[in-house]
């Protein structure tokens, strides 16, 4: 059964104004007699009423003559503008709260690494944002410093992650809100699952008054992106792989300072010069370190696990320890309205 169609109410000035607008056009000089040379100008003008949103209009009118400007450049034929619209819708249709198949589309052709890097240029001194990803969930549970974001017989390698959120003067940040999350052992999100019950692999708590934190986990893994639909055809027609290397997500936040939404790459994960959706920068590379350590292990309430090196079984855990740095409150920054 398809769904209901959205409705909404307007009010009676804003009727007034788009019935006036409608009758303006109505009575502007014809649009007849169209070309390749002569219809970017004629779709600009047509599209150049908006009076109350000077950035819109500044932003239709760029996507047209962009937009234009490459059908012509590569002389786009109706067979192939017919298979593009029926990607795009294929993408949509398959898209769901879950599932965000068009996120994904703009992820693998670098659209949301650009988007992300414009949104927040690097500041010397402070942590890199990076992509936030299909799969952040904000009902992810609260945790004590030192807890596990992880259930009990989650598939994966016991690690500890510890570390401090500090201003760019160096100064801690105290109750520093901390949103986590990542994979399991399998490369698979809580929200992968069907028969998961709530949020797991995830969690959120708070840095103390020396801006320090430390969580149990496992280790991530690399995995593939989505891609058996529409995304993953396209991967294959561009013969791209469809993996991200191995990575936790990060969300920090905290009233005096900007939200930073970043993500921590493990080094050595196959694929980290490849990601698929262009998310990997060099400052957000990190090292897991292995080490036997157990009586740092009970201190911090991580079970370590039993590993084979070099012939010898030998027991231990994970530990990454990074340093979040994070810039003051900014003012927006101002939006083009004109070249």
């Amino acid at each position: 059964m398809p769904p209901a169609p959205t409705t909404f109410t307007v009010s009676e000035a804003t009727r007034k104004k788009w019935s006036e607008a409608v009758n303006e056009q109505a009575n502007a000089a014809p649009v007849l007699d169209l070309t390749v040379d002569n219809i970017t100008e004629n779709v600009i003008a047509v599209n150049s009423n908006v009076t109350d949103n000077p950035r819109l209009q500044y932003l239709i009118t760029k996507f047209i003559r962009a937009s234009h400007d490459f059908i012509r450049d590569v002389g786009l034929n109706f067979e192939e503008w017919e298979q593009v619209w029926k990607f795009l819708t294929s993408v949509g249709q398959i898209s769901t709260d879950v599932r965000h198949e068009m996120v994904l589309l703009s992820d693998i052709l670098g659209i949301s690494a650009l988007v992300d890097s414009i949104s927040h240029p690097a500041v010397p001194g402070a942590t890199e944002y990076s992509l936030l990803g299909p799969f952040h969930d904000d009902r992810a549970h609260f945790v004590e410093l030192g807890e596990s974001i992880t259930s009990e017989g989650t598939p994966g390698e016991a690690t500890l992650v510890r570390g401090t959120i500090k201003d760019i003067n160096g100064n801690p940040v105290n109750k520093a809100l901390i949103d986590v999350w990542e994979t399991d052992g399998n490369g698979t999100y809580d929200v992968e699952y069907i028969d998961k019950d709530g949020p797991d692999f995830r969690g959120k708590l708070y840095s103390d008054k020396n801006g320090a934190f430390y969580f149990s986990c496992v280790r991530p893994v690399p995995y593939p992106i989505a891609n058996d639909g529409p995304v993953g055809a396209l991967l294959r027609k561009l013969n791209r792989h469809f993996f991200r290397p191995a990575h936790m997500h990060f969300i920090i936040l905290h009233p005096s300072y900007d939200k930073l939404i970043t993500a921590l790459y493990t080094r050595d994960s196959k694929y980290i010069h490849s990601d698929t959706v262009f998310g990997v920068k060099s400052s957000l590379m990190v090292d897991y370190v292995w080490t036997e350590d157990l009586k740092l292990a009970e201190q911090y309430g991580v079970k370590p696990f039993k590993r084979v090196l070099d012939g010898v079984e030998k027991e231990g855990f994970w530990l990454l320890e990074h340093d979040f740095v994070l810039v003051g409150k900014r003012d927006p920054v101002s939006l083009k309205t004109r070249d």
